[in-house]
């Protein structure tokens, strides 16, 4: 018979905190927005505070915007084209200028996957962008919450294309490209010099 002090020890468990972790704090529950049974009947909640859209001219400054939001508590400052109400898709907006020897372009590409990208250049100037769109969820997952997304302007998640054609012919062996931070994919090509 083996003795106890033969056995191999197992490890002990351990009870140690999470790395990351934090409590989920209701904001709405502590004003009584949500349709929470404590609150049902209450005349004083009987009409929720919406948010208050203000709608600023086109070169507002900083002060005057941070001064017209502090008198609300839940308001909202549209400004320039969202306060004229020019509404547009996000993905693939396309700038395009032109130097002496090259052509710019600049391609609004919000929430698209660095890892999934690809952009093809013809020497006919046709740029051809692929990738993937990575918002637009119905349902967000964030910080170990679940959100159900109440509006969804941003492009639809999934594949997508964008095909534009410079001005005239390039050549597709001298591009510069930068994807930036800001979601805004930026290229620069050399223009094909014509044969005398």
């Amino acid at each position: 018979m083996a003795s106890e002090s033969n056995r191999p020890s197992e490890p002990e468990a351990l009870s140690v905190p999470p790395l990351n972790s934090m409590p989920y704090i209701d904001p709405l529950a502590s004003t009584c927005l949500s349709y929470d049974f404590h609150c049902q009947g209450d005349p004083k909640f009987a009409e929720a505070p919406k948010p208050t859209y203000i709608f600023l001219p086109y070169g507002s400054t900083k002060e005057e915007r941070h001064e017209i939001l502090s008198v609300t508590d839940n308001g909202v400052c549209l400004g320039g084209s969202a306060a004229a109400g020019i509404l547009s898709p996000l993905l693939g907006k396309i700038d395009i200028g032109q130097s002496d020897d090259s052509y710019l372009f600049r391609v609004s590409l919000p929430g698209v996957a660095r890892e999934d990208f690809t952009c093809d250049v013809s020497p006919d100037g046709q740029i051809v962008i692929k990738g993937v769109s990575t918002t637009g969820e119905k349902i967000v997952y964030k910080h170990c919450l679940k959100f159900e997304m109440l509006s969804q302007n941003l492009p639809a998640p999934g594949l997508f294309s964008i095909s534009f054609k410079l001005p005239g012919p390039v050549d597709s062996r001298h591009l510069s490209a930068h994807f930036g931070i800001d979601g805004v994919f930026e290229g620069m090509v050399k223009k094909r010099i014509a044969a005398n």
